[in-house]
């Protein structure tokens, strides 16, 4: 990627991007496991899963997946357990917070999309990052989520910038393949729920190993 390149619109990925929110994730998927009499899962094993979205992530932590038995009931348990505890142990990572506030003084446009329930998306940014992000895109049913481009092609409009000069920031597949989708470059970070290794193979633009790595490609 051109470091010589600079953007005055950043979309970001929120889960394993900006915040930290694997253990909560973790927490409430064996609360709903429990519940249902189904087997927990690790920590590695739930940031193997996440990604695409809370209905794939609950597929994946059950054997017979959309086929098992009351998949509904228990998705929904998920749900709502999680959207009501999402910020008991999340936290952001270190560096982001003086990171968008960099951006933010520097005039950039801010936005988060992201798989995770709409409802969730909005309250932990609320909590945390509405200084500098009032465009906060979750899932919701109007609207196909990631890796389709909808969701970031909404920031875009509502953010009122163009690709040529937005870059989508993220740390998994699902977000390089996003970006793709969407005509956008692509930084991927390497603090989030997948490897450096496998995110260099997938080719972004470029990776990233800290907040204030990444913030020498945006300003």
């Amino acid at each position: 990627m051109d470091k010589s390149k600079k953007y005055n619109a950043v979309i970001f990925d929120l889960d394993g991007t900006l915040l930290d929110t694997l253990e909560d994730l973790t927490d409430a998927v064996n609360h709903t496991m429990r519940k249902f009499r189904c087997p927990e899962h690790t920590l590695e094993e739930v940031r193997s899963f996440v990604g695409n979205g809370i209905k794939v992530l609950i597929e994946r932590c059950l054997k017979d997946g959309i086929d098992t038995p009351g998949f509904n009931a228990i998705f929904n348990e998920f749900k709502q357990y999680y959207t009501a505890n999402c910020r008991i142990k999340t936290r952001p990572y270190t560096g982001i917070p003086e990171l968008l506030e960099k951006l933010y003084s520097s005039g950039c446009k801010l936005s988060i999309v992201s798989n995770k329930n709409q409802a969730a998306v909005t309250e932990l940014n609320n909590i945390y990052f509405s200084q500098y992000i009032s465009i906060a895109i979750g899932n919701s049913e109007n609207i196909r989520q990631k890796p389709a481009p909808d969701t970031t092609l909404k920031a875009m409009e509502d953010m009122g910038c163009n690709k040529e000069t937005c870059v989508y920031i993220g740390d998994s597949e699902v977000d390089i393949e996003t970006a793709k989708n969407s005509g956008l470059d692509c930084i991927s970070v390497s603090w989030g729920f997948r490897d450096k290794d496998l995110l260099e193979k997938l080719n972004p633009g470029a990776v990233a190993d800290s907040p204030e790595a990444l913030l020498k490609y945006l300003v």
